[in-house]
């Protein structure tokens, strides 16, 4: 029996590290695995999402248009329980439905961003539930790699995707004004970033430093270029948040932000990689 479209791109988002071709190529992706209301089954399914404020993410219950709600968001709704994977990231997640103005402001961003939203809603009579997914917190992230060495990597690969996606976004937009949702994707961004670095220094870091002491002074460099990187996060957060920011400008402020964040990761690649893959 061939297998069906949802199937395959599942099996490849997770092959891949959450990297997937044909119409998801280049967008923002990840699977949601919900409970079935009737069933009590577990049901995955892929589904674009936005990238909202506090560390949430947004998805919407479009179906396309179609006249009913997607099976997963009955399943949520009766079940608010829900896995998310994220690239090579999985956690557990509350979803909550959004209402009244919350619900508006964050679809208009969506459509804002991306017009097949509006698309979507012009379709049907019913109003295109947003949901917001909150991780719970429960320790260290389940990240889905064969190697410590492959995990670095894949969560590297990750930033360098997401940068990618924000360059083509704010290229897009051409010499206008910033969008609200693509305002909120640098942020998301920025705040991905230092937490990533804020766990390496707190935990990566010293466990290598201890093991390993002649990594000391490449710890020192990373130290350093995790400084440099704080300010230019800084920076861009501040160009983000100014009233009237040109696309330009904030396109200038990513490239600059991007050189130096790829020559950190590769560095930090070459001189970590060879010890978390060496045998104890």
């Amino acid at each position: 029996m061939p297998m069906d479209f949802n199937q395959q791109v599942i099996e490849e988002f997770r092959a891949n590290g959450g990297r997937v071709g044909g119409p998801f190529e280049g967008g923002r992706l990840l699977l949601l695995t919900t409970t079935g209301a009737r069933s009590g089954a577990r049901h995955t399914t892929p589904l674009g999402y936005l990238p909202d404020s506090d560390g949430r993410v947004l998805v919407i219950a479009s179906a396309a248009g179609a006249p009913k709600h997607p099976a997963w968001y009955h399943n949520l709704v009766a079940s608010p329980l829900v896995t998310v994977e994220a690239g090579v990231f999985t956690y557990e997640a509350r979803a909550v439905v959004l209402e009244g103005a919350e619900r508006d402001r964050a679809f208009a961003r969506a459509a804002e961003a991306d017009p097949g939203w509006a698309a979507y809603q012009a379709k049907t009579d019913r109003v295109l539930p947003v949901v917001a997914l909150e991780e719970i917190p429960g320790g260290p992230p389940n990240i889905s790699a064969a190697s410590p060495g492959a995990a670095l990597k894949a969560v590297h690969d990750g930033f360098r995707r997401e940068l990618a996606l924000i360059r083509g976004e704010i290229a897009a937009t051409g010499a206008g004004h910033l969008g609200v949702q693509l305002r909120m994707n640098c942020l998301a961004l920025c705040q991905g970033l230092h937490n990533h670095h804020t766990g390496e220094e707190a935990g990566m870091f010293p466990m290598l430093g201890r093991h390993h002491p002649e990594l000391g002074p490449a710890l020192s460099r990373m130290r350093a270029e995790h400084e440099k990187l704080a300010a230019l996060l800084a920076e861009l957060q501040d160009v983000i948040s100014a009233d009237g920011t040109d696309s330009e400008v904030l396109l200038a402020e990513v490239d600059r932000l991007t050189a130096e964040v790829e020559d950190h990761l590769a560095h930090e690649e070459e001189q970590l990689i060879p010890i978390l893959e060496s045998p104890c």
